[in-house]
């Protein structure tokens, strides 16, 4: 088990955004979570993330528990996050992004991150293209590429994706999705937020089903594909 998050409850001043989540992440996995805008998915990720505060239950990651470690020690653990809204920076370059990712590496300087650096490339080669233009001048879908391509630099253990299809035309999100089976298959295990649920469980292993702040569902994600509850509620019953 390379994630374990128990009982989890994180607050918005006097109002209770997580009541009590609970779910794994197994070295490996693609593991996701669905829900509605506002069931807690977000939240739950920046939390994992080390950047909201939690005000009851814990969590673990390969058994050390992390709950009140800040959130760059947690990048150096092997925990990264490409975030909802990309969150590039626009007055940098692709490579000047890219590198930014390598920020808290020991071997930040080294031949290793040349090597993350090509491989970055070969997952997104527009990235190639792109290398010396400024953040802000990409498409919506480079940045994506950017955004994830930057958490790869940091060489995670776990790769939290944040909305990574958000705005993306439909040939667009099938690529970003057969890229994240790819990355997995190297062997990064993802922690998936995604609102394509349809997308989300055919690429994942496991999926949790959240509802205002609660797991209300889990199971394998083509099962839960397959689910009428879960089609009716999020695949708009098809």
């Amino acid at each position: 088990m390379l994630l374990e998050v128990t009982d989890l409850r994180v607050a918005y001043g006097k109002i209770e955004a997580l009541k009590g989540v609970s779910f794994t992440v197994n070295e490996g996995e693609i593991v996701t979570l669905v829900g509605a805008n506002g069931a807690g998915k977000t939240t739950t990720m920046r939390t994992v993330s080390g950047l909201r505060t939690v005000i009851g239950g814990s969590i673990k990651f390969e058994g050390q528990d992390i709950t009140n470690m800040p959130s760059h020690q947690r990048v150096k653990l092997g925990i990264c996050q490409s975030p909802e809204g990309r969150g590039i920076f626009p007055g940098m370059s692709v490579r000047e992004n890219l590198d930014m990712g390598t920020y808290t590496r020991a071997d930040h300087k080294s031949a290793a991150k040349n090597e993350d650096m090509e491989r970055v490339m070969h997952l997104f080669p527009r990235l190639r293209e792109r290398i010396s233009q400024m953040g802000g001048t990409l498409s919506g879908g480079e940045q994506q590429m950017l955004a994830i391509g930057r958490a790869l630099m940091s060489r995670p253990r776990l790769l939290l994706l944040d909305e990574p299809s958000m705005g993306l035309a439909p040939k667009l999100i099938a690529q970003i999705f057969s890229i994240i089976t790819e990355i997995n298959q190297q062997g990064t295990t993802v922690l998936l937020v995604e609102q394509n649920a349809a997308q989300a469980l055919r690429r994942a292993h496991r999926a949790y089903v959240l509802e205002t702040g609660n797991v209300v569902k889990t199971g394998k994600g083509i099962e839960l594909l397959d689910d009428p509850a879960v089609r009716a509620a999020y695949l708009g019953g098809h």
